[in-house]
């Protein structure tokens, strides 16, 4: 379910999934087919993680890549939830073939 809001997001952020919803600070997004791609595959990993425990994997590798890095940017976008996001995000069909817990891949790989 999309909700359309500035306020429910913050700034700095375009959009946002919290299950089941994606957040979306701007009406208009509706229309980007990429970044509700990119949501809904954050979607599908907090389906398969049982929502909570995706949260709390999500900002302990946060921390644990901005010790690494010291860089929030850089930090953010080499979690493994982030890099399968991004790069699978212009590929609509990713969801209906992706195999379970794939973004298991991405958390030895860095940029």
């Amino acid at each position: 379910m999309l909700i359309a809001s500035k306020y429910l997001i913050p700034k700095g952020y375009t959009a946002m999934a919290i299950f089941p919803f994606v957040l979306l600070r701007d009406k208009k997004l509706q229309e980007n087919a990429v970044l509700i791609n990119h949501e809904k595959i954050h979607l599908r990993q907090q389906a398969e993680l049982l929502i909570l425990p995706f949260y709390i994997w999500y900002v302990a590798e946060y921390l644990l890549r901005l010790i690494a890095y010291r860089n929030k940017n850089k930090a953010y976008r080499n979690i493994s939830f982030e890099r399968e996001a991004y790069a699978e995000e212009t590929n609509s069909n990713y969801l209906k073939n992706r195999s379970l817990w794939n973004f298991t891949k991405f958390i030895n790989s860095n940029s």
